[in-house]
C-alpha cells in the first residue's frame, strides 16, 4: 500500500520551541485517565500505601511506548494505523473494527453511567440514567459539530480542572519525600501481584491509544521532521497520566491505608470523596467529585471523537478495496456521524438492563486483548520494510513490546486458573 496523503496539502515544519506544539498528548492524558484508572490507583493506595508507585511509573512508560509507536508509524509512512493493520491482513483491521463496534455499544453505557454517578451526587435533581442520557447527548453534540481543534481546547481546559481538583486534593495531604521515594523502589508486597500487573497494564487505558495517530494527523504533523515533537507530546501525555494516578494513591494512602475500608467501583470514588470531605469540609468533597467527574467526562469525549475516526477509516478502506483513497477522514463524513449515532443511542438501552448479557461479555473479552494486540501489531509494523530503517524499532522497543505481551499472557493464565 502506498503512503497516503493527509487532507492538508501544506506541510508545516516544526519551529524551535517544540513544547508549544504539545496538544494531542494532553488529549491522550485526560482521555486515558478514566474512572477505572482512578479506582485502580485508589485501591492500590488503600491496600498497599505508596509501595506500588513504581508500577504506575512502569505502566505509564509502557503506554508511552505504545503511543509513540502509533505516532511513529503515521509520521514514518503517512498511513493511518488502520491502514497498517490492513497491510498485515484484512482480518487484522477487521478484528479491531469488530471491537470498535462492540466497544462503542458497551462503553457508551458504562462511561455515561460513570459521569452520571458523580454529577448526580453533586446535583441529585435527576436519576442516574437521566444524567447519563444528557452526557451522551453532549458527547454527540461535541463530536458532530466540534471538530478536532475545538475538541482539543475543551480537553485542555479539563486538564486544568483535573490538576486543580485531583492533584490539588493530594497536595493537602502530601507525604514526605522519603515516603514517595520509597514507593519508587520496585517490590511487591504479599497479595499485591494482581494489582501490580493491573496497574502496569492499565494506567492510561489502551483503548484510546490508536486515536493518537488521527489526532496528530488533524494537527497536520507529517513526516520525520515532526518525530521529536511527537515524542515530546507523547511523553507529556504519560507524565500527566502518572501524576493523576499518584495523586489518587496519595489521597487513598493518607485516608484509607490500614483503615480496613473496602473501596471498589465508581461508588468507591464517591465514598473516597466523602471521607476526604469529613476532614476538609464539604467544599473539598465537591472538588474531588468534580475531578472524578472530569476524568470520566474526558474519557467520554475522547471516545465520541476518536472511535468514529477509526470506523470512518475502515469504511473508506472498504469502499476503495485497498486502493488509494483521499483519506478525508473528518467529522462531516457520513460514516463518522453514523458511528456517533451508534455510540450515543443504542448504548442507552444498557442503562436500563441490570443483568449482564452475552454482548457485554464478548465486548469485555475483546477489550482484554487490545493491549497485546497493539503490542504485537506494532512489533510487526515497525520492524517492516514499510518503515525507513531510521524509524524502525530498536532492541529496547521490541523488548518492551514483548514484555507487554508476556504480562497479558500471565494475567490471562491467572484469570483462567482462578475460574476453575
Amino acid at each position: 500500500m502506498e503512503p497516503s496523503q493527509s487532507v492538508n496539502t501544506q506541510v508545516e515544519k516544526p519551529k524551535r520551541w517544540k513544547i508549544s506544539y504539545v496538544g494531542p498528548g494532553l488529549v491522550v492524558a485526560v482521555a486515558g485517565v478514566g474512572a477505572g484508572d482512578l479506582v485502580a490507583a485508589l485501591v492500590a493506595g488503600a491496600d498497599f500505601g505508596l509501595m506500588l508507585i513504581w508500577a504506575v511509573i512502569l505502566g505509564a512508560f509502557i503506554k508511552y511506548i505504545l503511543t509513540e509507536g502509533v505516532g511513529r508509524w503515521y509520521l514514518a509512512t503517512g498511513q493511518t494505523i488502520l491502514q497498517g493493520w490492513r497491510s498485515l491482513g484484512s482480518w487484522v483491521s477487521g478484528y479491531y473494527v469488530i471491537y470498535v463496534v462492540l466497544f462503542g455499544l458497551i462503553y457508551g453505557a458504562a462511561v455515561t453511567a460513570a459521569c452520571a454517578l458523580f454529577i448526580s451526587t453533586l446535583f441529585p435533581v435527576l436519576p442516574v440514567w437521566g444524567w447519563a442520557i444528557i452526557h451522551a447527548l453532549i458527547g454527540l453534540a461535541v463530536g458532530w459539530f466540534g471538530g478536532y481543534q475545538k475538541f482539543e481546547r475543551i480537553m485542555q481546559f479539563f486538564v486544568i480542572v483535573m490538576f486543580i481538583t485531583v492533584v490539588g486534593s493530594a497536595l493537602f495531604v502530601l507525604p514526605s519525600i522519603g515516603e514517595l521515594a520509597n514507593g519508587m523502589v520496585p517490590r511487591m508486597p504479599d497479595g499485591s501481584f494482581l494489582q501490580t500487573l493491573g496497574l502496569i497494564s492499565g494506567v492510561g487505558g489502551a483503548a484510546s491509544i490508536p486515536y493518537y495517530g488521527y489526532w496528530i494527523r488533524e494537527k497536520n504533523w507529517q513526516g520525520g521532521s515532526w518525530m521529536s515533537v511527537m515524542r515530546l507530546d507523547s511523553a507529556v501525555a504519560y507524565i500527566i497520566t502518572g501524576i493523576f494516578c499518584f495523586a489518587l494513591m496519595i489521597v487513598a494512602y493518607q485516608f484509607l491505608y490500614g483503615a480496613g475500608i473496602s473501596i471498589s467501583g465508581n461508588e468507591g470514588l464517591v465514598t473516597m470523596a466523602e471521607i476526604y470531605g469529613e476532614r476538609f469540609g464539604s467544599v473539598a468533597t465537591w472538588l474531588l467529585l468534580i475531578g472524578f467527574w472530569a476524568a470520566a467526562f474526558t474519557s467520554l469525549l475522547s471516545a465520541w471523537n476518536g472511535l468514529p475516526y477509526i470506523f470512518t477509516d475502515f469504511v473508506q478502506l472498504l469502499k476503495n478495496k485497498g486502493k488509494q483513497s483521499n483519506r478525508d477522514i473528518s467529522e462531516k463524513d457520513p460514516a463518522y456521524r453514523a458511528y456517533l449515532l451508534w455510540l450515543t443511542f443504542p448504548s442507552m438501552l444498557f442503562l436500563f438492563i441490570d443483568d449482564p448479557v452475552l454482548l457485554v461479555l464478548i465486548g469485555l473479552a475483546f477489550s482484554a486483548t487490545i493491549l497485546p494486540f497493539l503490542a504485537i501489531t506494532l512489533m510487526l509494523l515497525l520492524n517492516s520494510r514499510n518503515v525507513e530503517r531510521q524509524y524502525r524499532n530498536g532492541v529496547v522497543n521490541n523488548l518492551i513490546l514483548g514484555t507487554i505481551v508476556v504480562i497479558f499472557v500471565v494475567l490471562a493464565a491467572i484469570e483462567l486458573y482462578n475460574s476453575f
